[in-house]
């Protein structure tokens, strides 16, 4: 049921649809002669009220549609505006508002699909948005108040990970008064920020910041911990997920069970997807990589510095004088330049965080030898967190030398002369192209993040990835933790290369998605899901190859005329409303609500039966450069 205040859930046999037209701060208008818009569609059967504001999103324009709703006693709204990504759920509660069932409500998409596709074309776009226009208002002939379904729901969570994010997803949950199960495939909660000795900004331990998330997850009673244990089987749907878990064998192992239980089935209502990060790992001669012992990647480099004695940096028995640091090994590479990885595909996305990691670092070796000669080779600087850039000029001031090169000419590794085992060659772009050499004692690789192996995640929960292999959010500002399956989230680096800032961040953020969705004892759903009419099931199974998504149409038996008959049955719970059963039912009897197929055969009638404005009127208008 939606809730909410009295609503109109009758629909009058007659039509009375007010249409409301977004200027879009001229972001529409511009294009687009949006009174002349408004203005035409009033000729189409049907519509009442037909208005233009600046703002249609603001609080007067809201407040003008819930307005007329009541004054004009409206039965439908279409709203023309920006994306419906952006602002359909705020103009279904301006309806609501109003008194209306919100899905008795259509979004017309005139900026992205008109004026921002079309902006060549004033005269063009004018005419393509009052046909739109038409085709939703037609649709709304054959709408029906729909309720959202209500399911039953577990008030659990499932966390996938145990590292930083996952621990203070779960602690999050738990304060939240949402039960969590916190599942790690290692023998041991942490992660990878436990090999980590300094965190910036703040300079702490790794271990020290993960020891506190720990001590608050293990004295959670709201929490149960399951270390050395896998994923092995996923069903059900948001609020009511059925999980199989089990042990996982140690590293180097084969065989070994490290989880200390027997497999394990769990119930819950929400998943949140926290698995953390690999390093990329250098190819075979890759800026001299394992060609020269004495070039190291940046994991390596934190683990040494965090070991050497006052007496100086110690590498393989030799005292370390002379260090660089090399950027953007495995990101931001380009294709005929690098090596492909296993895809095919290489790393062109940008891992953010290396550059503030190598000036960091860079900072922290200059503090403690100041001796040192650091030597910094870059691309580009890109320090981008709030006071990151503050590393810089800390790295300047103490002394180390920076130079710049090309992507597409990028520096050699060559062994070195005059008794340093390695040097350095580049064209450096801050002295215009200059040929220098330097001779190092140790190049430490600034390694990019890149995505885990979790096919056998994916295959399970059947998420998206992108095309830098991470987890795909369904919006990056709109939806930013939330995946296209409802009820899974993604936290952390999982998602994207991330500070321990955004990590935390990002895991608050899943959990407090996580905590709204199972604030209740049932969990609400949109009412976009196929229907079958059972009088006009004929049992043929046709819909059920069709069906990409399992569980989501089942078989049930009825007894028609003395004989036990096999019909479809929707799970709404699975069912995500795609609509490749409708098309093969031969009795139409299967159908997709607020989707039907005479709303579809009305929009086409709407958008060749639109009434369109006089050629010369809309020039006119066109020319006057829209700023109304």
């Amino acid at each position: 049921m939606i809730r909410g205040s009295a609503q109109v859930e009758s629909v009058a046999s007659e039509p009375r649809i007010g249409v409301y037209v977004c200027r879009c701060g001229g972001n529409i208008s511009d294009v687009i002669d949006t009174e002349k818009v408004a203005e035409t569609i009033k000729l189409v059967p049907g519509v009442r009220v037909s208005k233009v504001h600046s703002f249609m999103c603001s609080e007067p324009g809201q407040a003008m549609i819930a307005e007329d709703i009541k004054k004009e006693q409206l039965n439908r709204v279409v709203v023309a505006s920006c994306s419906p990504f952006l602002h359909e759920l705020t103009f279904r509660v301006a309806v609501r508002r109003g008194g209306l069932n919100p899905y008795l409500y259509e979004h017309v998409n005139i900026r992205e699909q008109g004026s921002w596709a079309h902006h060549g074309d004033p005269e063009g776009a004018t005419v393509k948005a009052i046909r739109l226009v038409a085709a939703a208002v037609h649709r709304l002939y054959h709408a029906e108040p729909l309720e959202q379904i209500r399911l039953p729901s577990h008030r659990r969570a499932l966390v996938i990970g145990g590292g930083i994010a996952g621990l203070k997803a779960a602690v999050d949950l738990a304060a939240k008064g949402v039960g969590v199960v916190l599942v790690e495939r290692e023998p041991e909660l942490g992660g990878r920020v436990l090999g980590l000795a300094r965190l910036f900004p703040t300079d702490d331990s790794g271990r020290a910041q993960i020891d506190r998330l720990v001590r608050e997850v293990c004295n959670n009673p709201n929490i149960e911990v399951l270390t050395g244990t896998v994923i092995k089987g996923v069903s059900g749907f948001l609020g009511n997920y059925d999980i199989a878990v089990g042990p996982a064998l140690a590293a180097g192992a084969a065989g070994v069970d490290v989880g200390g239980a027997k497999d394990k089935k769990l119930s819950v209502g929400a998943i949140i997807v926290a698995t953390g990060h690999d390093y990329y790992r250098p190819s075979l001669g890759e800026y001299g990589f394992k060609r020269y012992t004495q070039v190291v990647t940046m994991p390596e480099f934190i683990d040494l510095l965090a070991g050497a004695s006052g007496d100086g940096i110690q590498w393989n028995g030799q005292r370390i004088h002379r260090i660089g640091f090399m950027h953007c090994v495995g990101s931001r590479q380009i294709e005929g330049i690098h090596p492909p990885q296993g895809d095919g595909k290489v790393n062109d996305y940008c891992s953010r965080v290396c550059c503030t990691t190598v000036l960091h670092q860079a900072v922290h070796a200059k503090r403690r030898f100041p001796n040192l000669a650091v030597f910094d080779f870059h691309q580009d600087i890109r320090t981008y967190g709030r006071l990151h850039e503050d590393y810089y000029r800390r790295a300047s001031e103490a002394g180390v030398i920076f130079f710049r090169f090309h992507g597409d000419d990028p520096p050699l590794v060559e062994e070195g002369v005059d008794g340093f085992p390695i040097q350095v060659r580049l064209k450096d772009w801050l002295t215009w192209g200059e040929e220098v050499v330097v001779p190092l004692d140790l190049l430490v690789l600034a390694v990019g993040m890149v995505a885990r192996d979790n096919r056998e995640l994916v295959n399970l929960l059947k998420l998206p990835t992108g095309a830098d292999r991470f987890f795909q959010e369904v919006h990056p500002k709109l939806r930013p933790v939330e995946t296209s399956v409802n009820g899974i989230l993604l936290a952390g680096s999982a998602q994207a290369p991330m500070t321990i800032e955004e990590t935390l961040a990002s895991a608050s953020a899943a959990a407090s998605k996580a905590a709204c969705l199972l604030a209740h004892d049932s969990v609400e759903l949109e009412p976009f899901k196929a229907r079958v009419d059972a009088d006009k099931c004929i049992g043929c199974g046709l819909c059920f190859p069709e069906c990409a998504y399992e569980g989501a149409l089942v078989r049930t038996s009825v007894e028609r005329e003395g004989k036990t008959v096999t019909l479809a049955k929707v799970n709404p719970g699975l069912c995500v409303g795609c609509g490749a059963c409708v098309p093969v039912c031969p009795t139409r009897a299967i159908d997709l609500q607020g989707w039907t197929l005479n709303q579809f055969e009305a929009m086409v009638d709407g958008l060749l039966s639109a009434p369109l404005p006089s050629k010369e009127v809309t020039s006119e208008s066109s020319s006057h450069g829209q700023t109304h």
